[in-house]
C-alpha cells in the first residue's frame, strides 16, 4: 500500500492512504510568502480583479466603440480608412494579449503585469483627451458630410500625436486583458472541488463585469462624448480607467499570486528541436520508457494538480514522443532531451489552435458591428422624442442590455439543470457552449443583410429614413452568441493550460480577436479591389452608405460564418483532452479510465472523450 502525500512550501505533509501523489501549492501573497487557504484568494480576493474588469472595460469601450465617429467627424479620415483605422487599433489591442501573457507567465507575474501597464493605458487616454481638447492638435472644423469628403485630414504631428495616445492604450489593454482573467482564476484552488466548481461561477461573473462596463461605456460614456465633447468623453474614460487601478490595488493583501517561471518558450523550443535531432528513431511501444513518463501511476492520481510535471502521456501527434527517447547512457542536455510534460504541453498548444482558428469569422463579425453598423445606424432616423436622440454608437449597448439579465439566468437556471444531465460543474463544455455561440453569430449577419437591404431600398426610392431601431435584432443575435462563444474560448483554454502558461493560454483567446478585425480591414479591401469595375465602384468605396452595398458584404459574412460552424464540428471532434487536466474531463470517463486502465497502460483521450467535446 502506498501512500498520498500532499506538501506546501512550507513543508507540511498530509498522509492520505492509498494514493501517491505530489501537489505542491505553488501561489504566494505579495511578499513572496506561501499563501493561507483562509486568508487569500477565492472570490473575496477576485472581486477586486472584477472591479478593475468592469471599469477598464468601461473606458476602453467608450473610446473603441465610437472611435470612428471621432475619426471621421474630427480626423477626417474617409470612410473606409476610417473604418481600417478601428479594426486594426482593436485588432493591436488583441494581438498584445500574447505580449502580456508572456511577460505575466515568464517574468512579471499577472499582479505586476497589471500594475505597469495599467499604468499605460491610462497615459494614453489622457493623451487622447488632450489632443481632442486642444484645437491646435487637430485639424480645423469641418463636416464631412456637408463638404463631400473633402475635409482637410490629419496629417503630420497632428496624426502622430493620435496614433502615439491610439496605440499607448492598444499596449496598456492588450496587456492587461489575459492577465485580468487569468489572475482572477489563479484565486480559485483546481484542488479544492468547492473552489474548482466556483471557478466556472467566476468566468459568468468576469463576463457579467464585462457587459456591466459595456453598458455603461455604451450608454452614459457615448452620450457625455456626443453631448458634452470628445475631449470631456476621453476624460471620462480616463478617470474610469484611475478607478480600475484602485481596485486592483486595493486587493493586493488577498491575492494569491502565481510566480513568472522563466522563458515559457524556451521549453517549447527544446521540444522541437530534440524532436527534429531524433527525427529517425522509433518510438517505443511501450510509453513507460519515455523520459519523464509518470503513466505508471493511475491517471486520477493527478487529478488534483493541473501542473507541467503531472502531464500524462497521450498517443496524439506521436512523433514529438521522439524528444523523450533516450539515446545515450550518460546525460543528454535540455535542448536533446525532453520529459513527457513538457512534450504534452506543446500537444496541448499545437491542439488549440485549431480550435482558435474556427473563431477568427466570429470576431470578424464583431469588427462589423463596431464600425459599418455604427455608420449604418448614423443615416437612420435616431429620434425618440422631439428633444432626444440615441446616439448611433449606443445601440452596441442593447445585447448588454440583455445580457446583464440573461447571464444570471444563465448561472442560475441554465447550469444547474444540464449538471443533472451532464455530471459537470459547468453544465455543458466549454467547446459545446462556444459551438452554440458560433452557430447564433451567422443569424447576426443576416439581419443585418436584410436590415441593410430595407433601410437603402427606402432611403433611395422613398426618399425616407427607418428608424435606427431596426438594426438592433442584429446587435442582439451576437450579443447571445457572445456569451457563448467568448465565456467559453476563455475557459476552455485557461483549464487546458498548466502552472505557468495560464495567462499565455488566455492571451490566445484575445488573440482571436484581433485575426477577425485584421481579417476585417483585410476583406474590406479585397471586396473592394474585386468589386470595382470601370462604370462604378466598389461595394464599400463610397463614403455614402446609399451608394455602397453594405448589404452584400453582410450576406458574404453570413456564408463564412456557417461555413466556419461546420469546420469547427470538424476540428471539435478531433479535439481531445488532456487526462491529467481533469477540471474538463467529464466525471463519467474519470470513473472509466481508472477502472479500464492498468497503470501501466497509456490512456489514449482521444478515443474516449473526442466525441462528448461537442455531441451531448
Amino acid at each position: 500500500m502506498v501512500e498520498r502525500v500532499e506538501k506546501t512550501k512550507k513543508g507540511d505533509a498530509i498522509d492520505m492512504p492509498n494514493e501517491s501523489v505530489l501537489v505542491e501549492e505553488t501561489s504566494v501573497d505579495w511578499r513572496g510568502r506561501p499563501c493561507k487557504p483562509n486568508k487569500h484568494g477565492g472570490m473575496t480576493a477576485a472581486v477586486f480583479v472584477l472591479g478593475l474588469q468592469a471599469f477598464e472595460m468601461m473606458a476602453i469601450a467608450a473610446v473603441g466603440n465610437n472611435l470612428i465617429t471621432y475619426v471621421i467627424n474630427d480626423m477626417h479620415f474617409p470612410l473606409s480608412k476610417s473604418a481600417n483605422i478601428v479594426t486594426n487599433f482593436v485588432g493591436t489591442v488583441f494581438l498584445l494579449s500574447l505580449l502580456g501573457g508572456f511577460l505575466s507567465d515568464s517574468y512579471l507575474g499577472s499582479f505586476w503585469t497589471m500594475l505597469i501597464f495599467g499604468f499605460v493605458e491610462l497615459s494614453g487616454f489622457i493623451l487622447l483627451a488632450v489632443q481632442a481638447h486642444v484645437p491646435q492638435l487637430r485639424p480645423p472644423k469641418c463636416n464631412m458630410i456637408l463638404e463631400g469628403g473633402q475635409c482637410e485630414e490629419a496629417k503630420g504631428y497632428k496624426s502622430l500625436i493620435f496614433f502615439v495616445a491610439l496605440y499607448l492604450v492598444a499596449l496598456g489593454s492588450g496587456s492587461l486583458k489575459p492577465n485580468i482573467i487569468s489572475h482572477g482564476a489563479d484565486q480559485f484552488r483546481t484542488n479544492d472541488s468547492k473552489q474548482s466548481k466556483t471557478l466556472s461561477t467566476y468566468f459568468n461573473a468576469a463576463y457579467f463585469a464585462f457587459c456591466m462596463g459595456e453598458l455603461i461605456a455604451l450608454t452614459v460614456l457615448v452620450w457625455v462624448q456626443t453631448h458634452s465633447g470628445m475631449d470631456v468623453g476621453f476624460g471620462v474614460s480616463a478617470a474610469a480607467m484611475a478607478i480600475g487601478m484602485i481596485s486592483l490595488v486595493s486587493g493586493t493583501l488577498f491575492y494569491r499570486n502565481t510566480p513568472p517561471r522563466g522563458s515559457i518558450f524556451t521549453p517549447i523550443a527544446q521540444v522541437f528541436v530534440a524532436a527534429f535531432t531524433k527525427r529517425k528513431q522509433i518510438c517505443p511501444s511501450n510509453t513507460g520508457m519515455l523520459h519523464g513518463s509518470q503513466n505508471n501511476v493511475p491517471n486520477h492520481i493527478f487529478a488534483t494538480s493541473p501542473n507541467i510535471n503531472s502531464l500524462l502521456h497521450t498517443e496524439k501527434l506521436r512523433f514529438l514522443d521522439k524528444a523523450c527517447i533516450r539515446i545515450q547512457d550518460g546525460s543528454e542536455s535540455s535542448w536533446r532531451l525532453c520529459t513527457v510534460a513538457q512534450v504534452e504541453q506543446v500537444k496541448i498548444i499545437i491542439s488549440v489552435i485549431p480550435i482558435f482558428a474556427c473563431t477568427i469569422i466570429f470576431n470578424t463579425i464583431l469588427a462589423q458591428l463596431q464600425t459599418f453598423s455604427v455608420q449604418q445606424g448614423s443615416t437612420m432616423n435616431t429620434r425618440i422624442s422631439s428633444s432626444f436622440h440615441i446616439p448611433p454608437a449606443s445601440l452596441q449597448s442593447i445585447p448588454y442590455i440583455l445580457l446583464i439579465f440573461v447571464v444570471p439566468l444563465y448561472e442560475t437556471v441554465f447550469v444547474p439543470i444540464a449538471r443533472r444531465f451532464t455530471g459537470r460543474d459547468s453544465g455543458i463544455s466549454s467547446l459545446q457552449r462556444v459551438g452554440i455561440g458560433l452557430f447564433i453569430a451567422t443569424f447576426s449577419m443576416v439581419s443585418a443583410a436584410m436590415v441593410e437591404k430595407k433601410r437603402r431600398n427606402v432611403a433611395l426610392h422613398l426618399n425616407e429614413t427607418l428608424s435606427i431601431f431596426w438594426i438592433a435584432p442584429q446587435f442582439l443575435i451576437f450579443g447571445l452568441s457572445e456569451m457563448f462563444t467568448a465565456v467559453g474560448l476563455i475557459e476552455f483554454f485557461y483549464k487546458q493550460s498548466s502552472e505557468g502558461m495560464q495567462s499565455f493560454l488566455t492571451a490566445m483567446t484575445y488573440c482571436s480577436y484581433s485575426f477577425g478585425f485584421y481579417l476585417s480591414s483585410l476583406l474590406v479591401s479585397l471586396v473592394n479591389k474585386i468589386t470595382t469595375s470601370s462604370s462604378s465602384g466598389g461595394w464599400l468605396s463610397e463614403n455614402d452608405l446609399n451608394k455602397d452595398r453594405l448589404d452584400h458584404f453582410y450576406w458574404l459574412l453570413a456564408a463564412l460564418s456557417l461555413i466556419n460552424f461546420f469546420n469547427y464540428l470538424f476540428c471539435s471532434k478531433w479535439y481531445s483532452y488532456n487526462p491529467s487536466l481533469s477540471s474538463t474531463t467529464p466525471p463519467q470517463y474519470q470513473s472509466y479510465r481508472q477502472d479500464h486502465y492498468p497503470q501501466n497502460h497509456s490512456f489514449d483521450p482521444s478515443k474516449q472523450i473526442g466525441v462528448d467535446n461537442i455531441v451531448p
